[in-house]
C-alpha cells in the first residue's frame, strides 16, 4: 500500500508547510487490539510483575512459549482511570521468578509477550543509548558501526554567524537534537547531565555497555566517548569572551531527506544566558568526570566553564533568546536564567571547592524556581544534586537538600498509587513530551533512593514507582504501544524524525524515545485524527506526521538510559 504525506517541518514549537506530496511505501500498520498491557521489554525476576486488563475479568494465567501454564492467579479490581477512560482490573504475577518467555491470557484475550531474565533491561538500555551515535551530525556513520542505517558525511561547512555573517565559523559536531538536524546548547546541557549522573551514580551498569562505536577500543567507558563527542561541538559554541551562542541550524528546517542531503546554509545564532550558565555547568561537571580518563580535556573544560561564569557575573541581566524573522527552527526560550545560574554555581563548586560558588549558589537558593526538576526548561534539580553529591557541605545542610528530593518522590509516589496504571502523571499532564516527564519522574525516585542510601537510611523504598515508570514506557499504557523503538512486539515504528522517514528502512532506527501522549494534540494531523473526547493517556498516534506526539529528542532518551541504568544497579 503506498500511503501519501504532506510533510509539516516543523520541530520545538513552531511550524511551515512544504506543500509538496513524497509519495512513500508504507505498510498498513493497525493498532493494537490489544486489552492486557505489560512492559513488552519484560521483567526482571526480582521485580514486581503485573499485567493491567481494561476488561472485566477475574481469573487470568501466564503461559510460557510453549503454551504452558506457568502461573495463575485472580485479578483485583482497580476502579475507574480518569486518564484512559477505562475501568481496570490488575493481573500481579511478580511470584513468577523462572527465567522465559511469556504471554498473559484471559480469556481469549492475550497480552504482547515479554521476557524474564537477569538482564532483561539490557538490550533496551543498550539501544536508548546508542541512539545518540545515530544522532551524530558532522561525520558520515558507517555499515559497520551503523548496519542498514548507515549515512553520509553532513553539515560539515562553515557556519555563518548571524551577527555578522561575514564571519564563518566551524560548529561541525554534536548530536542533532530531535527529528530535525538543528544543534541547541540548552538541550544538549541536559542530555549530557542525564548521562553524567547515570554514570556518577551507577558506573558498573555503564562499565557493561559495549556500543559498537567508532572511538573503540579504548580505556574510556563508551558513555563517555559518546558523550565527549557532543562536548566537542559544544565547546565550539563559546564566544572568545566567554557567552555562549544559543544554537546552530538552518533557518528553515529540512525536507525531510538525509542529512547529508541539507545543504541549507548553517547560522551560529545570538547568545542568550541561559545557554551560557547551561554551558559553565555542564562543562563543570564533565571536568570533573574526565579528570581520570583525560586530565588535559578535564582542564579545558574547567576552563571554559570558568569564562562562561565570568561573562555571567559580569552580565547579571536575564538575556533571552528568540528566533529571529523567518526562522523556524526550535527556539528551547526561557523566562529566567535563576535555575541555571544555580546549577552552574553548585556545579563549580563541586568541580573546584571554592566557597564563592557555594555563596552564590545560597544566594540563589530562595528564590522561585523547582530544586527538583531535571529537564531542559527547568534545571533547578542538577543544582541541588550536584550539592549533595558534593561532599563540601554541612551534614545539616545536605540532610535539608536531601529532603527535597524525597519529599517530592513521595508526592509522586502518591500519584502513582491513585491510578492502576502506576503512572506518575495526572490527566492534564499529558502534555508535549510527556514521556518525558514520566522519565524524570523515575529518576527522582530513584535518585531519592540513591540520596538515602547514602545517608544510611531506608534502601530502595522508591525503586518499585521508578520501576512503574518503565513499565509504562514499555507498554503498561493504554495505546498498548512501547514508546521505544525497536523494543518490544509493538513499538512505535514511524516517529518524527528526519532519518528514519527518508533512509528507507522499513524498521526504524532503533533506541528512539517517542514523545507520548498529548491532550493538547498541538499539530493538525493529531487533531484530525484523534477526536475532541479521547481521554489524555489515548491521544497518540504512531505516525511522522504528528510532531506533537511522536517527535524524538535527545534529553528524552537520556532520560531513558539514567532510568534503564538504575533499576538495573
Amino acid at each position: 500500500m503506498e500511503y501519501r504525506f504532506q510533510i509539516m517541518l516543523y520541530t520545538n514549537g513552531s511550524e511551515s508547510m512544504n506543500n509538496d506530496e513524497i509519495e512513500v511505501p508504507r505498510p498498513e500498520r493497525l493498532e493494537s487490539a490489544c486489552h492486557i498491557f505489560v512492559n513488552q521489554a519484560g521483567y526482571q525476576p526480582w521485580d514486581e510483575k503485573y499485567a493491567i486488563l481494561s476488561f472485566p475479568a477475574s481469573f487470568y494465567t501466564v503461559v510460557d512459549e510453549h503454551g504452558r501454564i506457568c502461573f495463575s492467579g485472580s485479578t483485583t479490581y482497580g476502579g475507574f482511570d480518569r486518564g484512559s477512560g477505562e475501568v481496570l482490573y490488575k493481573a500481579d504475577f511478580s511470584t513468577l521468578r523462572l527465567p522465559g518467555k511469556y504471554h498473559v491470557q484471559c480469556g481469549n484475550e492475550f497480552s504482547m509477550s515479554f521476557m524474564i531474565e537477569d538482564r532483561a533491561y539490557k538490550n533496551c538500555f543498550d539501544k536508548c543509548m546508542k541512539a545518540f551515535y545515530y544522532q551524530r551530525c558532522g561525520c558520515e556513520l558507517e555499515s559497520r558501526y551503523a548496519g542498514e542505517w548507515k549515512h553520509g558525511k553532513c553539515h560539515c561547512s562553515p557556519a555563518l554567524l548571524l551577527d555578522n555573517t561575514r564571519i564563518k565559523l566551524d560548529v561541525s559536531g554534536g548530536w542533532h537534537d530531535a527529528g530535525d538536524y538543528g544543534r541547541y546548547v540548552t538541550a544538549a546541557a541536559t542530555a549530557l547531565a542525564h548521562l553524567f549522573y547515570g554514570w556518577k551514580m551507577f558506573p558498573d551498569i555503564f562499565r557493561q555497555q559495549n556500543l559498537n562505536i567508532p572511538e573503540k577500543p579504548s580505556d574510556m567507558p563508551d558513555v563517555l566517548l559518546e558523550c565527549r563527542y557532543e562536548l566537542e561541538w559544544l565547546l565550539k559554541m563559546q564566544r572568545v569572551d566567554g557567552s555562549v551562542w544559543h544554537k546552530a541550524t538552518t533557518f528553515k528546517h529540512a525536507p525531510f531527506v538525509m542529512p547529508e542531503q541539507d545543504k541549507d546554509p548553517m547560522y551560529v545564532m545570538p547568545i542568550s544566558s541561559s545557554a551560557t550558565a547551561d554551558f559553565a555547568a555542564v562543562t563543570a561537571l564533565a571536568s570533573t568526570i574526565y579528570k581520570e580518563y583525560d586530565s588535559d580535556l578535564s582542564a579545558w573544560l574547567l576552563r571554559c566553564s570558568r569564562a562562561a561564569w565570568d561573562w555571567l557575573e559580569k552580565n547579571p541581566q536575564f538575556v533571552g533568546f528568540q528566533n529571529p524573522k523567518g526562522c523556524d527552527t526550535g527556539v528551547y526560550g526561557e523566562h529566567s536564567d535563576r535555575d541555571n545560574r544555580f546549577w552552574a554555581a553548585a556545579e563549580l563548586f563541586n568541580a573546584t571547592g571554592d566557597t564563592s560558588f557555594f555563596s552564590r549558589a545560597m544566594e540563589l537558593l530562595p528564590e522561585e524556581f523547582s530544586k527538583t526538576a531535571l529537564g531542559f526548561a527547568s534545571v533547578g534539580g542538577f543544582g541541588t544534586l550536584s550539592l549533595i553529591l558534593s561532599g563540601r557541605m554541612s551534614p545539616q545542610f545536605g540532610e535539608l537538600l536531601q529532603k527535597t528530593f524525597v519529599t517530592r518522590a513521595e508526592e509522586l509516589a502518591d500519584v502513582c498509587r491513585s491510578n492502576a496504571w502506576g503512572v506518575s502523571l495526572s490527566p492534564e499532564q499529558y502534555v508535549w513530551g510527556s514521556n518525558m516527564a514520566v522519565l524524570t519522574n523515575g529518576m527522582t525516585f530513584l535518585i531519592a533512593d540513591h540520596l538515602e542510601k547514602r545517608s544510611g537510611g531506608r534502601e530502595q523504598r522508591f525503586r518499585r514507582f521508578a520501576s512503574m515508570q518503565l513499565d509504562y514506557l514499555l507498554g503498561t499504557n493504554p495505546t498498548g504501544y512501547s514508546f521505544v523503538t525497536g523494543i518490544g512486539e509493538f513499538c512505535v515504528n514511524y516517529p518524527h524524525h528526519r532519518p528514519a522517514f527518508a533512509d528507507g528502512v522499513e524498521e526504524c532506527i532503533p533506541g528512539l524515545v517517542s514523545g507520548g501522549p498529548n491532550s493538547r494534540r498541538e499539530d493538525p494531523y493529531a487533531k484530525e485524527m484523534i477526536p475532541d473526547d479521547t481521554p489524555p493517556m489515548k491521544c497518540f498516534s504512531d505516525n511522522m506526521e504528528c510532531y506533537s506526539l511522536n517527535e524524538v529528542t535527545i534529553y528524552w532518551n537520556s532520560a531513558a538510559v539514567f532510568l534503564l541504568a538504575g533499576l538495573q544497579e
